[in-house]
């Protein structure tokens, strides 16, 4: 075990390190740096391919699902899109260094509050090795180094893709640990990483919800607390019907181990006769298992499918199948729909934002929780400085220093994804939206934060971060 920690925080520590010139570089040096990532990702492709296609054996004996398979397996497309990611984060505006507010404060002092990255991110995450890639591009992108811990089923291709990241990212003149990875499927090597307070800045976890409430439990670094739930498709008394089947079954059927594949199905009432038996019949037509209630079972019966039938159980409402089954249920309308989703995606009434807004035709809905615990300088999000990460909603919240009581957890919110139709709209009203798929929090915001850690900006500073002051008598 102590041979594990003293690894883990060597990585972090050079990677901390060099995480310092990242942060300083100018914008065209660090999209130089990615664009460089995305070609190197290309040329050695064979690399990838060839460790991944391992990983892939030893999870077929191991009996993995194939909704695993599936988001563990590699192809060239898959790399490809994956170097294509990478290509368009450096065509985005530079988060690093925008002005968020300013305004005189008493005595004539000028307040600037500002983007600025954080240092050291780490992300844990399970059998996807492209978040890898998006990890990586993202932080060196946004000026922050990154510590990469990849699931056990994807270890040889998560640490091929980093490496080869690493080269580039040296090859365009930053230390190659700017993109560190854990090289050991020990457990007790997360358990090192979540105890680097001080060395790791944020520590996102991305995968199952024991992964996630393990890092909240036990991390010492902040944590960015990632959402788990299902996507529920509403089917509406006014719905298209052809649409609504083509719909469900490209979020269903197309690609079963993705976290937005439809997981369960609600159609109103007044429609589920005339719906459901020809929704069932193509769900079963394509190896779909249908967990249902009593009007999906009379459904199922008059299409002929009962055997493709199972009487859903409690459980089944707010379970993330990642594989050929789906749960359904027929409701009364949209209020229905709307509690049924609420409650099955396992958000308490106390933590849920203004009530979801109505959908209309058929749409996917996800609600999941998110919380954060405080940190000496607070992390916060702009939508101007992630301009690719997932739609969500957040509230402004305070710098908040630490003390020596432990950290306390934010209240959680509730968020909604329109993943098939896009027909849910967000409740965010003036809180600032934030778009993608790692939900990935990489800056802190220097105003109170940079008072309390001993910093100021100088009026003729620009916002540059370079020409701050630490410790100044004047602050």
């Amino acid at each position: 075990m102590s041979d594990i920690s003293a690894y883990v925080e060597d990585l972090a520590r050079g990677a901390k390190e060099a995480s310092r010139a990242l942060g300083f570089a100018s914008d065209e040096v660090r999209c130089a740096a990615v664009r460089a990532m995305a070609s190197a990702l290309r040329e050695r492709a064979d690399e990838v391919l060839e460790a991944n296609a391992a990983d892939m054996e030893a999870a077929r004996v191991a009996g993995t699902s194939e909704g695993l398979l599936d988001r563990l397996l590699l192809t060239p497309g898959r790399i490809e899109g994956m170097a294509a990611g990478l290509e368009k984060l450096a065509e985005l505006p530079d988060p690093v260094g925008r002005v968020l507010d300013e305004h005189d404060i008493s005595e004539g002092v000028h307040l600037r509050r500002m983007s600025v990255p954080l240092g050291l991110v780490a992300m844990v995450y399970e059998a996807r090795p492209n978040v890898t890639a998006d990890a990586a591009g993202i932080c060196i992108r946004t000026g922050n180094a990154c510590i990469l811990r990849g699931g056990s089923l994807a270890q040889g291709s998560c640490v091929a893709i980093a490496h080869v990241l690493a080269d580039a990212v040296e090859a365009s003149g930053f230390d190659r640990a700017c993109v560190s990875i854990v090289e050991t499927t020990d457990r007790a090597a997360t358990g090192a990483l979540m105890a680097l307070r001080g060395v790791v800045d944020v520590l996102i976890p991305r995968g199952g919800a024991g992964l996630i409430q393990r890092c909240v439990r036990e991390s010492l670094v902040p944590v960015i607390e990632t959402g788990t739930g299902n996507c529920h498709t509403y089917v509406h008394a006014s719905a298209d019907f052809d649409r609504a089947r083509a719909i469900i079954m490209n979020a269903k059927t197309q690609r079963v181990g993705v976290c937005n594949a439809c997981e369960s199905l609600l159609a109103d009432e007044s429609v589920a006769a005339a719906f459901l038996p020809g929704m069932l019949a193509e769900l079963a037509a394509s190896g779909v298992t249908i967990h249902g209630d009593a009007a999906a079972r009379m459904a199922a019966q008059n299409a002929g499918v009962l055997d493709s039938f199972v009487d859903a159980t409690e459980e089944d409402w707010s379970r993330e199948y990642l594989s050929f089954d789906i749960s359904v249920k027929a409701v009364s309308g949209v209020d229905e729909a709307i509690a049924h989703i609420n409650v099955t995606a396992r958000v308490t009434p106390s933590a849920s934002w203004p009530r979801t807004r109505r959908c209309a035709t058929a749409s996917c809905a996800r609600s999941m929780r998110r919380r954060s615990t405080p940190t000496r300088a607070r992390v916060s999000l702009t939508a101007e400085s992630l301009a690719w990460a997932p739609r969500l909603a957040f509230p402004r919240r305070s710098c908040m220093p630490v003390g020596p009581s432990p950290p306390r957890r934010s209240p959680p919110t509730s968020m909604s994804f329109a993943a098939a139709a896009r027909c849910v709209r967000s409740y965010a009203h003036r809180r600032p939206r934030v778009p993608a798929s790692l939900n990935m929090p990489l800056f802190s915001l220097a105003s109170r934060a940079s008072h309390a850690a001993g910093w100021r900006l100088p009026p003729s500073s620009d916002g540059d971060p370079r020409s701050w002051i630490p410790n100044s008598p004047n602050l």
